[in-house]
């Protein structure tokens, strides 16, 4: 399971509608499951009302709602109030709400619509899936918090869990100074799956969201006594962790270290102050390799370069920092040392199966100043694979030149994804990623009115509706995308 926030409205914070962001938790309790919510609402989206006593205040409305096949579960209408402000100054920070909804084990629409009072703009709803899922005849795990802080304490509030109050951390993106990644979960049910003589590891690290490759340096375990609840709180010092997407993984696995129960959480780093370090690649034997028989310097770099839309966040690192100062053995070690992390067995196998999808794409996506591997559909591409749909409009005569590419399966986790490149320069006719839903990419709701850009000038560019008009097929594309090309 991979979880991540959700985008609720406007383009950025510091958009002039309402930008609401939020993610959730599943929970289990003695006195059922529950859904915990965390809403966040940027201070500089929403409009300040001026108090009788002269300081300035915020309100949200927010309706969530919880349906099944048999009609709505649970429900909440109420108005989110920001603390009262002396000025309205400096606006950038973020409100946040926390709320809890007992629900069965199911699968639930969820729906979610956030307006500004303030302000007479229409609630934009927003709808997604949510599954309960914590069986009674075996072993469960909660989703996994994401924390900011935590406190023990003996005074209990809706931020408690376990004696600890727990602030959350809404966003899953990490910048340069965001040293410290914590989170919480529990794990249900190892009592009747474990047994009491036996203590079992609870396994926590983060892995790389490409390939899934386990970073060793964050990587923790501990031993535990089975219970009918085990409580993980628990953090990593990421001030090393380069730039790049990943995932936190949480295990529980038994004294054969198989694995009895597992979650991952998506989240973003960018961290320009992290490097590759050379060491990594130092005791690597290159002697009667594949790599070994590259002898020209530039033919390996240009080998190298092409694997940056398949490179995690340190191996990016690398190409972008020190790949031109490296030496010829220093570049045999570290191709070698790629591949063999990817395929053990037969490295050079995996290298000529990529080499070969490299020449596909520098045959179909190539431009007058860029290789193929370097366009945004070329690094999709090589990095997803060809998509399932593919559908190509270049003269609409409202709309850039666009694809819509749909994939069914990416990354065997996600389902039904798709990716929108437009072409807003004529001259080099390169596609730019302008928006996707998959977890870890370009994210733009407003997309629809970037396409329409080429003839209207958007009065609002966080609005994320546009009217139809006669040749566009931007929606019906979006909707259900086809291979016409």
């Amino acid at each position: 399971m991979i979880t991540a926030g959700l985008i609720l409205a406007g383009s950025s914070a510091s958009a002039k509608n309402l930008w609401a962001y939020l993610t959730y938790t599943t929970f289990n309790s003695p006195e059922g499951p529950y859904v915990e919510t965390y809403l966040s609402i940027a201070g500089n989206s929403v409009k300040w009302s001026k108090q009788a006593d002269g300081k300035y205040k915020a309100v949200v409305n927010v309706l969530m709602t919880f349906k099944d096949k048999t009609g709505i579960k649970a429900f909440k209408k109420y108005e989110l109030n920001s603390n009262e402000m002396a000025d309205t100054a400096n606006l950038n920070f973020q409100f946040i709400d926390q709320q809890r909804f007992k629900l069965a084990n199911g699968t639930y629409n969820f729906e979610i619509q956030v307006s500004d009072k303030n302000k007479s703009a229409l609630a934009s709803p927003y709808t997604q899936n949510i599954v309960v899922d914590f069986p009674a005849d075996k072993p469960s795990m909660s989703g996994v918090e994401m924390v900011k802080s935590f406190t023990k304490t003996d005074m209990p509030t809706t931020l408690t869990k376990s004696g600890y109050n727990l602030v959350p951390n809404i966003y899953n993106f990490y910048n340069g100074p965001d040293a410290n990644l914590g989170f919480y979960a529990e794990l249900y049910g190892l009592d009747k799956a474990v047994p009491q003589d036996q203590k079992f590891l609870v396994c926590y690290y983060i892995e790389c969201f490409e390939n899934n490759l386990k970073l060793n340096d964050f990587a923790k375990a501990k031993k535990e006594t089975p219970k009918a609840v085990n409580v993980l709180l628990a953090d990593f010092n990421i001030k090393d962790l380069a730039t790049g997407n990943y995932n936190l993984v949480v295990e529980a696995r038994n004294a054969n270290n198989e694995v009895l129960l597992s979650k991952k959480v998506f989240f973003q780093r960018t961290n320009p102050n992290a490097t590759y370090s050379l060491t990594q690649i130092a005791s690597t034997v290159i002697q009667g390799t594949f790599a070994e028989k590259i002898t020209s310097a530039d033919s390996l770099k240009e080998f190298i370069n092409s694997l940056y839309p398949i490179s995690t966040g340190y191996e990016k690192d690398f190409i972008r920092f020190q790949l031109n100062k490296s030496d010829l053995p220093t570049l045999q070690k570290y191709f070698y040392s790629f591949w063999q992390e990817r395929s053990s067995a037969e490295p050079e196998k995996a290298w000529l199966a990529y080499k070969d999808q490299v020449k596909v794409a520098q045959a179909n996506f190539s431009t007058t100043i860029k290789r193929g591997y370097q366009t945004d559909r070329g690094r999709v591409f090589l990095e997803y694979g060809p998509p399932n749909a593919r559908e190509g409009h270049y003269a609409e005569p409202n709309t850039y030149p666009y694809e819509i590419w749909q994939y069914y399966t990416l990354n065997n986790s996600q389902r039904n994804k798709k990716f929108v490149f437009y072409s807003p320069d004529m001259v080099t006719a390169d596609f730019i990623l302008l928006h996707s839903d998959a977890i870890g990419e370009q994210y733009t709701p407003t997309w629809k009115v970037f396409l329409r850009n080429k003839m209207t000038a958007p009065v609002d560019i966080s609005e994320t509706q546009v009217v139809n008009v006669w040749g566009d097929f931007s929606e019906d594309s979006w909707d259900l995308p086809t291979t016409n090309l």
